[in-house]
């Protein structure tokens, strides 16, 4: 039989008559030409692909993680792993892009600058979906009533539908909570280096000692919250990471050596990457909107620099898993595992 498929052409498959055709400049339309808007205008279309992109990537993640069990013996984890890796490669290209749009300068930006008005990037609904994709809760957003004032109605209905799925924090939350490191079958045979405590895990009561024992005199109120995070049934401050969750990433990041913890671990450093590339993005364009307006307003009406230093500080996603860090001890200092634990963390033989 033969073969009646189309043949695929670079110019159609690309759709690049859409594509190369979608840069209309206002200050032409205006009769008043301005060259960097070409610039301009490419730059944030260049963005929004990205975004489409992120989008996608984040999606397929989540549809991993919303599962009851990810099976650690298959592809799954790894390819989670490799699609935020992506990501953040992408965040890093969203960073640099900044570069090439500072080459249009202070004065070239004004020849075409109130041309846009009321348009603005705060108007970007796809980064907006990224945002809460990843974990940022709407009631964390800096200034509310200012995030739902600029969206048309379809676009505002678009970032309320991702806002109402779990998102990637709350699913990763989920996946730590199943991880049974702490289940007693693997403890009959632990070597315990202090008297137990308290009714702690046998791990817990080691490692807490060790932890107290590692503080400097400064430092002592950190057992007050280490107690809270790790220990604490049920904490009085409800954070992302559940007590289950925080004791599962601390015991990832000490025993990240073992074979079965080298991707969770992978997984978890990828998600602090992605919330700092997100933080230098908005710092970067923090100086960017400093150096091109100085004090003046945004375009769609924001406080501009100073809103933006406020998100800056206010929309980290991950930073709960950057402030395990602070519990953290030597290696040579670390309990060792019984076997059947080590057994369990590497690669068995069957």
């Amino acid at each position: 039989m033969q073969n009646t498929r189309k043949e695929v052409y670079y110019k159609s498959y690309l759709a690049l008559d859409k594509i190369l055709d979608a840069q209309h400049l206002e200050s032409e339309a205006l009769g008043q030409p301005a060259h960097d808007e070409m610039l301009f205008i490419v730059i944030h279309q260049a963005y929004e692909l990205w975004f489409k992109q992120v989008l996608f990537e984040l999606n397929s993640v989540q549809k991993i993680f919303d599962t009851e069990q990810i099976n650690d013996n298959g592809p799954d984890l790894q390819i989670a792993v490799h699609r935020m890796k992506r990501v953040a490669t992408i965040l890093q290209v969203l960073v640099h892009q900044i570069d090439i749009l500072e080459t249009m300068t202070p004065l070239d930006f004004l020849d075409f600058r109130d041309m846009l008005r009321p348009a603005s990037g705060f108007q970007s609904y796809q980064f907006k979906m990224v945002e809460a994709l990843m974990g940022l809760k709407f009631e964390n957003r800096h200034e509310l009533n200012y995030y739902v004032s600029h969206l048309h109605k379809e676009e505002l209905d678009a970032v309320r539908e991702v806002e109402q799925k779990r998102t990637l924090l709350e699913l990763v939350n989920h996946w730590l909570e199943r991880m049974p490191f702490f289940d007693e079958r693997y403890w009959n045979n632990y070597k315990r280096l202090h008297a137990l405590t308290d009714s702690l895990h046998v791990f817990w009561n080691d490692y807490r000692t060790i932890y107290e024992e590692s503080l400097a005199k400064e430092e002592e109120g950190n057992l007050i919250q280490f107690d809270a995070l790790f220990l604490a049934p049920h904490k009085a401050d409800q954070k992302s990471l559940s007590v289950k969750a925080n004791g599962s990433a601390l015991f990832i990041m000490l025993y990240r050596d073992y074979p079965m913890l080298q991707l969770p671990y992978q997984l978890i450093n990828t998600l602090l990457d992605i919330d700092e590339l997100m933080a230098m993005w908005r710092y970067r364009h923090l100086n960017m909107v400093h150096r091109m307006i100085g004090a003046r307003v945004g375009t769609g009406g924001s406080s501009g620099k100073d809103y933006l230093r406020g998100a800056m500080d206010k929309h980290y996603v991950y930073k709960e898993f950057a402030d395990l860090t602070s519990f953290l001890i030597e290696r040579r200092k670390l309990p060792d595992l019984s076997d059947e634990l080590k057994r369990a963390l590497g690669y068995t033989m069957h």
